[in-house]
């Protein structure tokens, strides 16, 4: 299993260093107020990607400090009622 993950791995690799090869041609880019940038087209593409994997990451954020904090509000209550749900135990003289 290892191996088939590791050669997974190298055919994404290598799929996407060929495609990054093959879209080098210089593009521009337009700002407002006649702003313009030339730059290769893989790293326009490879940058949009990063901000949308960015602006992923943060969506997910809030909801997940949410539900740490619901876990842990009901931590402290089985805490709470944890001890007073037990039995007494059993004492021999």
């Amino acid at each position: 299993m290892r191996i088939l993950t590791w050669l997974l791995r190298l055919s994404l690799f290598l799929f996407m260093f060929i495609f990054a090869l093959k879209n080098t041609a210089m593009v521009n880019l337009q700002f407002f107020f006649g702003q313009v940038w030339q730059l290769p087209l893989v790293v326009l593409l490879l940058g949009f990607f990063a901000v949308g994997v960015l602006l992923g990451i943060l969506a997910v954020v809030g909801a997940l400090f949410r539900e740490r904090r619901v876990s842990a509000g009901l931590r402290r209550e089985l805490a709470r009622l944890a001890p007073a749900s037990l039995p007494e135990p059993v004492r021999e003289p």
